[in-house]
């Protein structure tokens, strides 16, 4: 982490979790443990818990999120949220092409770019998610994908607008299973990314996108994880639902300089 070019993000990431009376006692407890964070704290939540978590949040410095957006402004698209949509309702961020968005519900690169694009159009922050599965990563192409997927998605995103811009390397292999990348695994994934950013927008770009790690990372991993130099911060799974182990990664975080 280098606080010193780049902002520090920890993003929570509730997936299909919580209902708005859960989201609104858990930011109630969360607010005091974080409230002092040296960090951006951001919780993605799902769209029927906007309304309540930015109620919840007024007053603090939670930011909230959404955790889908559509690439079209409106039309029959049952079911989805426009980027428009999630703007009127307040949020800041949303999370755009998580892993499991692209294994259960066809997301691909080109989508990802397009949602980000729309994301960005509408004055959202987009926390653009790359990764490889663990069969890529055996053969050898993790490099190559993650710089692949970092370029896809940013494709006719301006140089300005990138500074809107978080990604989150996501190990697919590390998510839900259990299973950490390492520190410097998780560095050395970031690093990818970040030097795709620095072949299409130059190394002193680079240098000012935040990259967040978003595999299992926890109560008990964070400290080593932010300390290494290309992760910014993380995008945080079953550990944001719990208002203790979330501000442990937050003061992690924090501490880093």
């Amino acid at each position: 982490m280098n606080k010193a070019t780049r902002k520090a993000v920890i993003a929570g990431n509730w997936k299909m979790n919580m209902t708005p009376s859960q989201t609104t006692a858990l930011i109630e407890e969360m607010k005091p443990l974080v409230a002092s964070a040296d960090c951006e704290v951001v919780l993605c939540v799902p769209f029927v818990d906007i309304a309540a978590a930015i109620e919840a949040a007024k007053g603090s410095n939670i930011k909230i999120g959404a955790e889908n957006v559509h690439f079209k402004a409106s039309g029959a698209f049952t079911g989805e949220i426009s980027a428009d949509m999630l703007k009127e309702t307040g949020v800041e961020y949303v999370v755009v092409g998580h892993s499991e968005r692209r294994q259960y519900f066809g997301e691909t690169d080109q989508t990802v770019n397009l949602r980000s694009l729309a994301a960005i159009k509408a004055g959202l922050k987009p926390i653009i998610c790359v990764g490889e599965t663990l069969e890529q990563r055996e053969l050898g192409y993790t490099e190559t994908l993650l710089k692949y997927q970092t370029k896809m998605a940013l494709t006719n995103v301006s140089a300005e607008e990138l500074k809107n811009v978080v990604i989150a390397y996501e190990p697919v292999w590390a998510i839900g299973t259990g299973v950490t990348a390492t520190a410097d695994q998780a560095d050395e994934g970031n690093g990818y990314v970040r030097a795709a950013i620095a072949e299409a927008y130059g190394a002193d770009v680079a240098e000012t996108v935040t990259i967040q790690y978003g595999g299992s990372m926890n109560a008990g991993n964070a400290a080593e994880l932010v300390s290494k130099v290309n992760v910014d911060g993380g995008l945080i799974g079953g550990a944001s639902l719990k208002a203790a182990d979330f501000s442990v990664i937050v003061k992690a975080a924090s501490e880093q300089k």
